[in-house]
């Protein structure tokens, strides 16, 4: 039973992936001749079939990573054919990238394939200086150096990096799946991003758990497919959302539904509703049916089924791909100078009514803070329930910083930094100093330690990892309260001031580097000052408060500089909008110095009110301590210190 399961649930998903391509093809007319410069029917079929190898292969590598890292534990024979999986997995997944690349450039140019110095120098070009071969090429390179690093490393903790670099490889694609220039084009780029990353650890989990069956036994069996489980829930909760907004997108209204591309989307639609229907059934009745009677068959047949509807999906999401979209991914022949920078046109004027209604969408800092609240409050509930009490105003503040996180994200202020480097300096100081101050006082990882089961297998839940990460010896540099503040202060003046703010500026990935950069780079400073999480070191309640104003001074002469300066940065940028409202580039950026060294008085007041609030409460507890001290031993050291002195004034006396 269990070799058939190994054989025929990695053959089912890709036997019906390809006959799902096949039907999708047809539906869609995505290899449909084509009117003008037709490259062949072996690159209309084999662009669409190489690039969803590429998805199955990234699904075998990410999943088998993602088991090693999470689920499966280190001594058992899993561990290493678990890696061995993923090494496979990479090889394949980096020649079929290398395919895909090549037959990109047959498409793109519908030239025939021949061994000339022309044909050689214009695939050079393509992948050396056109986006789409560029990509292609990261994609192969990253790839075999993932393959090469499964078969060499064997340390969770640099798994851990190889996992992520594996994450990484998916990047070039999801930056080529829309159009730039075109409405909506970081929205589109990050949902397919969080699409093929989640999808892939959904998938290649499952693919793995198969794949590892006879090297699992029944109770090793229930925990990895519970703990693959939790995983997968959090997954299709992902790729649900971020397919519904590549679909909104690309589809723009329910009456183009009934498109070619539509239907796809539909059947693609119904496929994941089955595979959530799947993941009830493993989660309410057949992993305690498999721990109640050790019978395995029904539970492999399901994972079977299972991935046979997940190949259903996989062939029509690379068949979508190759489909025309109902609403065009063209660049429009005539933008206006924002629609050329930004991709998107010019917003109302700021008002505050404007201020508070505009919106631009970052789908990945919505699920940040909405797992971020909903994990939160379960850490909360657990602890209640077993009788431990955490303060109620550590959950008001961890929930009201997300929130003010998820506004800084995608209210007025994501929509506006754009336009106005005042907006874009507003963003900056909200992230590194209001949000942080809200969230460090929660406490995440206290609640965290003490919320989550520690694991006594030999695996790393993430109870595990975050104990690591404490520990570690980057930790005991970074969360030094020295290195804290000066990373605080210097990140002004070098982002500012390097290429770093047009990468930010101009780059969907340096927009969001940006954000996690200053959001961890704040979130340091204020833990060093009043954090109650465990780090390696903590200064002394005076030493904090010279840090403070050493930080905040640095913050006011920065400021002042910007007020200051007739300099514009970027000026090929914040001067060239287009914008007919508001003020004047230069006179907006004097203002953004203005909100640096102005803005950044309240959270340093608040922050000099609580470690002086902290101080003078240690100080009660250690007169309360030396109180209680003295109590239980009468006074000795009181005595004995008395003595000492007495002992000097009769050797005076002598």
């Amino acid at each position: 039973m269990l070799r058939v399961v190994r054989i025929a649930g990695p053959a089912t998903l890709v036997v019906v992936a390809f006959v799902a391509l096949l039907i999708a093809l047809g539906i869609g007319g995505g290899a449909a001749p084509q009117l003008l410069q037709d490259p062949g029917a072996v690159v209309r079929f084999g662009l669409p079939s190489a690039t969803m190898l590429v998805n199955l292969a990234a699904s075998g590598m990410i999943g088998a990573i993602g088991l090693v890292l999470f689920a499966i534990p280190p001594a058992s024979p899993a561990y290493g054919r678990a890696l061995d999986v993923a090494a496979g997995s990479a090889a394949v997944f980096t020649v079929a990238a290398a395919f895909t690349g090549f037959f990109s450039y047959l498409s793109v140019t519908a030239r025939a394939l021949s061994f000339d110095d022309t044909f050689s120098q214009g695939l050079g070009q393509f992948l050396t200086q056109i986006a789409l071969g560029q990509a292609w090429l990261q994609t192969t390179l990253i790839g075999a150096v993932v393959t090469v690093l499964c078969f060499a490393v064997r340390n969770q903790t640099a798994l851990f990096f190889v996992g992520l670099l594996a994450v990484a490889s998916l990047i070039p694609m999801a930056q080529q799946g829309h159009a730039a220039g075109t409405t909506g084009h970081d929205a589109a780029i990050t949902a397919l991003g969080l699409h093929l990353i989640f999808a892939a650890a959904w998938l290649g989990g499952l693919v793995v758990i198969a794949l590892l069956s006879r090297q699992i036994d029944t109770p090793a069996l229930i925990d990895i497919v519970t703990r693959y489980s939790t995983v997968a829930i959090v997954c299709f909760i992902v790729v649900a959302t971020s397919g519904y907004v590549s679909a909104e997108l690309r589809i723009g209204s329910l009456d183009l539904l009934l498109t070619p591309y539509g239907l796809l989307v539909l059947v693609k639609v119904g496929a994941l509703i089955a595979l959530g229907v799947f993941g009830a059934l493993h989660r309410r009745f057949v992993i305690r049916k498999l721990g109640d009677t050790g019978r395995r068959r029904h539970f492999w047949w399901l994972v079977v089924a299972e991935l046979g509807f997940m190949g259903i999906a996989s062939g029509f999401a690379a068949a979508l791909a190759r489909t025309a979209t109902p609403v065009p991914e063209t660049v429009p022949t005539v933008q206006t100078p924002a629609e050329i920078l930004t991709g998107s046109p010019l917003p109302p004027e700021l008002t505050p009514t404007t201020f508070l209604t505009q919106w631009n969408v970052d789908l990945i800092w919505i699920l940040v803070c909405g797992f971020g609240i909903f994990f939160y409050l379960a850490g909360v509930i657990r602890l209640h329930r077993r009788g431990d009490r955490w303060p109620w105003y550590r959950t008001v503040l961890w929930i009201a910083g997300l929130l003010l996180l998820f506004y800084v994200t995608n209210g007025g202020l994501n929509v506006y930094e754009k336009y106005l480097f005042s907006m874009h300096m507003f963003g900056h100081m909200t992230l590194s100093m209001a949000v942080p101050l809200l969230l460090v006082p929660a406490g995440p990882v206290t609640l965290a330690l003490r919320a989550i089961r520690k694991r006594d297998d030999g695996t790393r839940g993430m109870r595990e990892w975050i104990l690591l990460a404490v520990h570690s010896r980057v930790a005991s540099v970074i969360a030094n309260p020295i290195v804290a503040g000066v990373l605080f202060a210097t990140s002004l003046v070098a982002f500012y001031y390097t290429p770093l703010f047009r990468w930010a500026t101009e780059d969907h990935i340096g927009h969001e580097w940006m954000i996690i950069h200053f959001l961890i780079v704040g979130y340091l400073f204020v833990q060093a000052l009043i954090g109650i999480d465990p780090v390696p070191y903590k200064l002394p309640y005076p030493f904090r408060l010279l840090l403070l104003l050493a930080t905040m001074a640095f913050h006011a002469f920065f400021g002042l500089a910007l007020m200051e300066g007739t300099g514009l940065l970027l000026a090929d940028w914040f001067g060239a909008t287009g914008r007919d409202w508001g003020p004047s580039a230069i006179e907006d950026q004097q203002s953004g110095g203005g909100i640096a060294w102005s803005i950044g008085e309240i959270p340093t007041f608040i922050l000099a009110l609580v470690v002086a609030v902290q101080w003078s409460r240690s100080d009660k507890k250690e007169t309360k301590r030396r109180d209680r001290n003295a109590d239980r031993t009468g006074e000795a050291e009181l005595g004995e210190y008395n003595a000492m002195l007495e002992k000097l004034a009769a050797r005076d006396a002598r």
